[in-house]
């Protein structure tokens, strides 16, 4: 389902026009990839990537997920060289990625009731926890698709990842969503065994 957000809101969330941007750009990598049209899902991973590297940090995970889209999708334009080391550039770029997870925060998720709220209130240290360990989840989960065999990533792959995007995109705007971005929209294999993190806890 596509979604449409204002510039208030965006603001509001703390977002900018290029967080969605950089979205899409993803989306569009995986759905080329998906109709087995590398030249589209080559010219998308690129403008991903030009704006990870002009708008987001060095340890942001869509930044390392753009360097790993790039590398891939030139592998299967048969750039080896060059893809060889866009993929070894982000597999070795997520470990710069644990400071900008520490520095996330849980997101406010309680419910419309009251009651909601106050259990949130009263047990946020276990909240916390609990995302933490999720964010960790799909921080493995990233490594493990960095480093994965890319030999065999095939149309279904791409397809059953978006897939997968569109069914757990959280609705709301904030860090746990760019990084479930980050790994859920990477160009690579679609593993049902691989360590998976719900899009709420």
């Amino acid at each position: 389902m596509a979604e449409t957000w204002s510039d208030a809101e965006l603001l509001a969330a703390g977002w900018r026009a290029e967080d969605l941007a950089w979205e899409r750009s993803a989306e569009e990598v995986l759905a080329a990839l998906a109709s087995g049209d590398i030249d589209a899902a080559r010219q998308a991973a690129a403008r991903g990537l030009r704006l990870a590297r002009e708008h987001f940090e060095a340890d942001d995970p869509r930044l390392v997920a753009s360097l790993h889209g790039n590398g891939v999708c030139l592998k299967l334009d048969g750039r080896h060289d060059l893809a060889a080391r866009l993929l070894d550039e982000a597999a070795a770029a997520w470990r710069r990625t644990g400071s900008w997870i520490d520095r996330m925060h849980a997101p406010r998720t309680a419910r419309s009731s009251l009651f909601h709220m106050r259990m949130e209130g009263r047990h946020r240290a276990t909240y916390e926890e609990r995302w933490r360990a999720k964010w960790q989840d799909l921080e493995k989960e990233a490594r493990a698709v960095t480093t994965a065999d890319l030999s065999g990533v095939a149309a279904g792959d791409a397809a059953a990842r978006l897939d997968r995007w569109r069914r757990e995109r959280p609705a709301m705007l904030n860090d746990t969503r760019k990084l479930m971005a980050a790994v859920i929209l990477m160009a690579g294999p679609h593993q049902t065994d691989m360590t998976t993190a719900e899009a709420t806890p």
